[in-house]
């Protein structure tokens, strides 16, 4: 039992997880919990964290003047995957040491992806709206098996997917800033160049992180070049792909459909880009399985006592 340390817990998630909170406090003896249900951020934050040496966070934004306002927090323990939010110039400038385990949920986001590739090309989530709306109506679809899937991003949840295709025989493209030449060997990939890979497929599904680079990846110059029969898949950031060019591509048919899990600003307020007919919407779930909630919540418990100064942390490419 660690008695010196003061916990608290942002993330609502771990907060509701009966089975994480107690083996956390089995630990430690001074722990706090986002009990309210709050979106913490700016003031409400810090006031949170006060007296605080160590956090277990999920996808709060940690600037530097936040961490200015933070003089005992020594340890950012990230619940999750992303590293968004998270200012590393002012961990090192505060000496404020961050845990974080990429991939660690991989499997759960590539199974949700499969599905939704699934939904999108036999049009079975249509389908079914449509009964639910009393129309017994037989809306034809397409079989995945020997499409032409377009993976963007190929580290830990890419190539998670392509091994979930292999039963498919799909035809895989994979575009990746890091050399994949002997993953692409071995797993029966290609690996090629940003536009052919989006003029080439029939479904196109993101796994990239959130970076200056990646910001609106998908607009409106990307979507006029994928085929009007291709589809579009994004399990990763919302920031990768302009939603206002997303909704006029499938208000106007440029494409034949998308599905999102996840969006620019959370919770999704844009109604009308909801209601569209084409669409498929998740409220962020991919990595929410019982299974990899508790890995990530574990992996979070044990990242509060050996975390590292950023410098030393090898994090350059979480998804």
């Amino acid at each position: 039992m660690y008695d010196n340390d003061r916990i608290a817990v942002t993330s609502r998630s771990f907060s509701k997880n009966t089975m994480l909170r107690n083996a956390l406090l089995e630990k430690y003896s001074h722990v706090k919990f986002n009990d309210n249900d709050l979106a913490l951020s700016n003031q409400e934050l810090v006031d949170f964290l006060k007296n605080t040496t160590k956090v277990i966070a999920g996808l709060e934004i940690f600037s530097d003047e936040i961490l200015s306002q933070l003089s005992d927090l020594k340890v950012i323990s990230r619940f999750g995957v992303g590293l968004d939010g998270i200012d590393f110039d002012a961990l090192k400038c505060h000496r404020i040491k961050l845990a974080v385990t990429p991939g660690i949920n991989r499997l759960a986001v590539a199974e949700l992806t499969l599905s939704l590739m699934l939904m999108l090309i036999r049009r079975s989530f249509f389908s079914s709206l449509t009964l639910k709306n009393y129309q017994w109506k037989k809306i034809p679809g397409e079989q995945l098996s020997h499409k032409t899937i377009g993976i963007i991003g190929a580290n830990y949840v890419g190539q998670e997917v392509v091994r979930l295709l292999r039963p498919f025989e799909c035809k895989i493209l994979i575009y990746d800033i890091a050399d994949l030449s002997h993953f692409c060997k071995t797993s029966n990939c290609k690996q090629i160049d940003f536009d052919t890979l989006i003029q080439e497929s029939d479904i196109i599904s993101l796994h990239v992180p959130a970076t200056k680079k990646t910001h609106h990846m998908i607009n409106t110059d990307t979507l006029l070049k994928m085929k009007k029969t291709a589809f579009l898949i994004n399990t990763s950031r919302g920031s990768i792909v302009d939603q206002i060019a997303l909704k006029h591509a499938l208000v106007n048919n440029e494409i034949a459909g998308a599905a999102l899990d996840v969006f620019e600003e959370e919770p999704l307020t844009d109604h009308e880009l909801i209601s569209l007919p084409h669409l498929i919407p998740m409220p962020h779930i991919a990595g929410n399985t019982v299974e990899s909630e508790l890995a990530m919540g574990y992996a979070a418990i044990a990242g509060l006592e050996n975390a590292e100064i950023p410098a030393d942390l090898k994090v350059s490419r979480p998804t």
